[in-house]
């Protein structure tokens, strides 16, 4: 789908945000990403590409479906995961078989709810060369006079490449707002000499993994299915009409794609985004399969046999699920982020 006009998709999304703040619930995922956009206040990203935009690629694969809903069971034991590249490089790195690049990370200022809990260096650990094979280590270079420390991959390697755990590593200094990591990307040439020497390996890179507390989620009423229909058990036979219309309160489907709002640039994935929405009368009778409250149940029957003045009650979402976006963010890093009850499973009468 050809992306709008500037003009025409800023105009789209207005009429969207609009439309949304009337329904039930509104687009909060559109609402936060908004502020993320290009043209927002600070944004510097670009296209991503390459191996960082590969290995958050496959992250996010591993962690979500193609509809964005994260997978049960899966290895990430956190909701958001930043990918930091090297701000800074050294000069010519190459001296004969070896290559000795120098580089340069601003960990940048993590927003007061977001918790660092752990580091790791992504590089290539072994490349194929036309004559032979490029062999890399990384080395973390501490502050002041202290001795290089060389990292020990700590994951099974991928197409060549694997991950180190620099946790430890961490100072106070560096790991707080605004603080900077140096290391070192060592590699060696193995096999036959050649005149040339081969193209530079890719730059390792940093993965932040975070804990947003802003994502947690809401809990879910728990309420056995004999407390939950009280009363409903308890009604008379003759209000006891368990029929379905529909018109009923229930579930629906609003699709939203992020090139539609020419946000497919810096939305790597998913592509669509399903809110979903509830809408429909409350039935007379509200079954068991509503989850509605009691005092729902009691302003129904107020509604039908006393004062139809009283409102119904409202058909309103009863559960969420949440969504796994990838975008890149304001500095061009890559950001891997759950955003908490962002699809509507299904709905209730309050």
């Amino acid at each position: 789908m050809a992306l709008l006009r500037p003009f025409t998709a800023l105009l789209f999304l207005t009429v969207l945000l609009s439309w949304a703040a009337s329904q039930t619930p509104p687009l909060p995922l559109l609402q936060a990403l908004r502020a993320q956009a290009p043209g927002s206040q600070g944004w510097k990203g670009g296209a991503a590409n390459g191996q960082p935009l590969r290995y958050m690629l496959e992250l996010y694969r591993r962690a979500a479906d193609h509809e964005g809903r994260p997978r049960r069971g899966r290895s990430l034991s956190t909701n958001t995961v930043r990918l930091v590249q090297a701000a800074s490089r050294g000069g010519q790195p190459w001296a004969g078989r070896w290559y000795m690049q120098p580089l340069t990370y601003h960990l940048g200022a993590q927003p007061e709810a977001e918790h660092l809990l752990r580091v790791t260096v992504a590089y290539p650990q072994s490349l194929p060369l036309p004559r032979g094979r490029l062999l890399c280590a990384v080395e973390l270079l501490p502050a002041a006079k202290a001795p290089a420390v060389l990292l020990s991959s700590t994951a099974p390697s991928l197409h060549g490449w694997t991950e180190a755990d620099i946790t430890p590593y961490l100072s106070p200094a560096n790991s707080s707002s605004g603080g900077t990591l140096t290391l070192r990307h060592i590699c060696v040439r193995a096999g036959r000499a050649t005149a040339a020497n081969p193209a530079s390996p890719a730059d390792p890179f940093l993965l932040l993994f975070l804990n947003d507390t802003r994502s947690g989620t809401l809990p879910e009423p728990r309420r056995s299915r004999r407390e939950a229909g009280t009363l409903l058990h308890d009604l008379p036979s003759n209000l006891q009409d368990a029929g379905g219309d529909k018109s009923d309160c229930s579930l629906r489907s609003f699709p939203v794609s992020f090139a539609q709002l020419g946000w497919d640039h810096w939305i790597i994935a998913p592509h669509r985004y399903n809110p979903r929405y509830c809408k429909g009368v409350c039935p007379r009778l509200l079954r068991n399969g509503y989850h509605a409250p009691n005092h729902a149940v009691v302003q129904n029957l107020v509604h039908q046999l006393v004062d139809a003045s009283v409102p119904r009650p409202s058909c309103v979402p009863y559960r969420y699920s949440p969504i796994s976006v990838l975008m890149i963010q304001h500095d061009g890093s890559i950001l891997y982020k759950e955003y908490e009850n962002m699809i509507a499973e299904s709905c209730t009468c309050r």
